[in-house]
C-alpha cells in the first residue's frame, strides 16, 4: 500500500485540480489503476470515483559532471466522489 503511492505532488496546477476533487500522486511504475484506487481508499479513507495515469518520460540534464538522465515515473490523477476531500492537500 505504501509502495504503490510514493508521494503527493503539490504544485499550483495540482492545487487548482484539487478544488475540483482531483488529487495527483507519484505512483509506482508497475502499479495498476485498481491498485492505486485501493491504496488511496485505504490510506486516506475516501471513496475514489476514477483514476487516470500517465507515464512521465525521462529527461536529460546537463551539469558540470556531464550529461545524465532522470528516471521514468508514473503520475496518478485520482478523482474522488463528490463531497470527499484529502486533508493533506487542504493544509490541515
Amino acid at each position: 500500500m505504501y509502495t504503490v503511492i510514493r508521494k503527493p505532488l503539490v504544485s499550483e496546477k495540482n492545487s487548482m485540480l484539487a478544488e475540483h476533487g482531483v488529487y495527483v500522486f507519484q505512483a509506482d511504475k508497475q502499479a495498476t489503476k485498481i491498485e492505486i484506487k485501493n491504496a488511496v481508499e485505504k490510506l486516506f479513507r475516501v471513496k475514489v470515483k476514477s483514476v487516470r495515469t500517465a507515464v512521465c518520460r525521462s529527461r536529460t540534464t546537463r551539469s558540470r559532471g556531464g550529461v545524465s538522465a532522470t528516471k521514468y515515473w508514473k503520475k496518478a490523477m485520482v478523482r474522488l466522489a463528490p463531497g470527499e476531500k484529502i486533508a493533506i492537500f487542504e493544509g490541515a
